[in-house]
Order: C-alpha cells, then sequence, then structure tokens
C-alpha cells in the first residue's frame, strides 16, 4: 500500500490524491453577485449539508494552489454574505463545466453557459432555473483553513429557500433520484452519473441486525461469500430457525444434496455459491437457510 505524508509531497499532488480518493462528490453550483449586484456562477466539489436544524450546508472555494489567488465566489461572499447553490443534474453537466471557465472579474457566467437567472425569494442572488434544486442560503460565516494556495475556504451556509421541482419528487414527497438525474465529481476530468449506480440497501437502524459476530464460523470465514454477503447476513433480526431450514432444503436444496452426497467439501462449496446468488438477488432469508442447511 502506498503510504503518502502531507507537507512531503507537493500540494498539486496531494490536491489529485484527494480528490480522487474522496469521489463521488455532490456539487454546488454557486450562484453569488458582487457589491455591485453583477452575477457570478460557478461549481465547487468540496460541498455537503452538515445539519437539518438549522439547515446548514458548507461549501469550499479553495485558493488557488498554482498561484495562491481567491476566487470570485469567495470574494463575493465575504462582501455580499448570500448565495444559491443550484444542484447539478446530467442535463446540466456540460453547462456546469464551462461556467468554471476562470473569467475575468465581472463577467456573468450565467450568460456564458447559456443559462437562465431566476429571482430569488428571500436574497439578492438569482437562482439558477433550469436546475431541478435550489438553496437559497445566508452566509454565516466563511472559515478559512489557510493562507497559502491549495487552502480551503469553508462557506458556511445557513438554507432559507429550498426550491424543488415537482417533477423529481416522488408520491411521498421525497425526491425521486432515478428522476433528479444528479452528476457528482470524481477525480480528475471524471464525474459520476448517479442513476448509473443507484442501488439500495436497508439501513440498519430501521431493524436490529445480529451482526456478522452471530453468524456460524464456517459462514463467517466462507471462501466464496464476500463482505458485502456478510453484512446483508448480519442484518438479519434473526437466523431462521431448525423447522425454517429443514422445509427449505427439502424444497430447495435436494438437487444440490443428491449430487454431492458423499463429498461434504464440495457440498458446502456448492451451498456458499447458491447463497451467493440468492444474496444478489437480495434473497437474504433463503441465503441464510441454504448455508445453515450444511450442518443441519
Amino acid at each position: 500500500m502506498a503510504t503518502f505524508i502531507p507537507g512531503e509531497i507537493p500540494v498539486g499532488k496531494l490536491h489529485q490524491l484527494l480528490l480522487g480518493s474522496v469521489a463521488p462528490r455532490p456539487i454546488a453550483w454557486v450562484s453569488t453577485v458582487d457589491e455591485n449586484g453583477t452575477p457570478n456562477l460557478s461549481p465547487f466539489s468540496f460541498f455537503n449539508v452538515f445539519s437539518a436544524n438549522p439547515p446548514i450546508a458548507i461549501f469550499s472555494p479553495a485558493r488557488r494552489g498554482r498561484d495562491n489567488t481567491t476566487k470570485h465566489t469567495y470574494e463575493n461572499v465575504k462582501r455580499v454574505p448570500e448565495c444559491v447553490i443550484n444542484v447539478v443534474n446530467y442535463s446540466l453537466v456540460q453547462q456546469c463545466s464551462l461556467s468554471s471557465v476562470e473569467y475575468p472579474a465581472g463577467v456573468n457566467e450565467f450568460i456564458k453557459s447559456g443559462v437562465t437567472e431566476l429571482a430569488s425569494e428571500a436574497i439578492r442572488v438569482p437562482r439558477v432555473a433550469e436546475s431541478p434544486i435550489q438553496l437559497e442560503c445566508k452566509v454565516k460565516e466563511v472559515i478559512e483553513l489557510g493562507t497559502e494556495g491549495g487552502a480551503g475556504n469553508l462557506v458556511v451556509c445557513e438554507i432559507v429557500r429550498v426550491h424543488i421541482n415537482d417533477a423529481i419528487l416522488d408520491e411521498t414527497g421525497r425526491v425521486d433520484m432515478h428522476k433528479a438525474d444528479l452528476v457528482a465529481r470524481a477525480g480528475g476530468d471524471y464525474y459520476v452519473r448517479a442513476i448509473d449506480g443507484l442501488f439500495e440497501v436497508p439501513k440498519p437502524n430501521e431493524k436490529i441486525g445480529i451482526g456478522i459476530d452471530a453468524l456460524p464460523e464456517d459462514i463467517r470465514f466462507s471462501k466464496v461469500l464476500t463482505g458485502n454477503d456478510l453484512g446483508m447476513l448480519g442484518n438479519l433480526q434473526a437466523l431462521p430457525n431448525e423447522t425454517d431450514v429443514n422445509e427449505y432444503k427439502l424444497l430447495e436444496l435436494s438437487d444440490l444434496f443428491l449430487e454431492y452426497e458423499g463429498n461434504a467439501e464440495a457440498l458446502e462449496h456448492a451451498l456458499h455459491v447458491r447463497a451467493a446468488e440468492l444474496l444478489k438477488s437480495k434473497n437474504t432469508f433463503e441465503a441464510a437457510c441454504t448455508l445453515l442447511a450444511f450442518n443441519n
């Protein structure tokens, strides 16, 4: 494993490693205004939401590593402490990228990137009309993490309005991730389209799982099952009882027991392979029955 010590490698190299390691990162497409009211629009992937009460988001327009200059967004929020965080979906990714060009001060990136200014309700800064989610924010604080190139400037934003396009809400009023079609930044020139990699993992705080340590040793140290497989099994509230296992064995596993009769090692391997296939289909209880059938 390669090991790097910050301070012993160039800042640019460390920056590249961090961007490739902490990914994908959501994108804050931030609109601000200067003291004359001229809009600015720029994307930042050092960004996330950190609190719901109060509703707080933070993004960081870091100092440029090559010449230690600051960005117009940083300068604007210091003078006019308001901004809009516009969320970026796939249909906007090229225009968002274009707005990251370092145009001179006073140039309106709304115009350069071909998006529409939409008046906000609670602040002076315009929103991106085409963005599916727009967060109007008051800047509470700017925390400067350093004075050298590459140093972050944490812009702590209190969200005062949340605007969400009705078209991306599901029947319960939540954001439908498939409809939202959001994108995120990765290392280098790479982006991630969320819908291409969406999958569900049940939250363990809704049900108390038994934990991987409660699984029998032959399952915990399986040569077939992965850590993800064991995690799914550990999320069961209880292991199947003997009656469940025997019934499942009779109805669903007879073929394997007949095929590998007299060869315990091959039977165990085949059962673990079958269980792994069941887990891929999210049939966790059936997978547990399959695994426990070996010693039943």
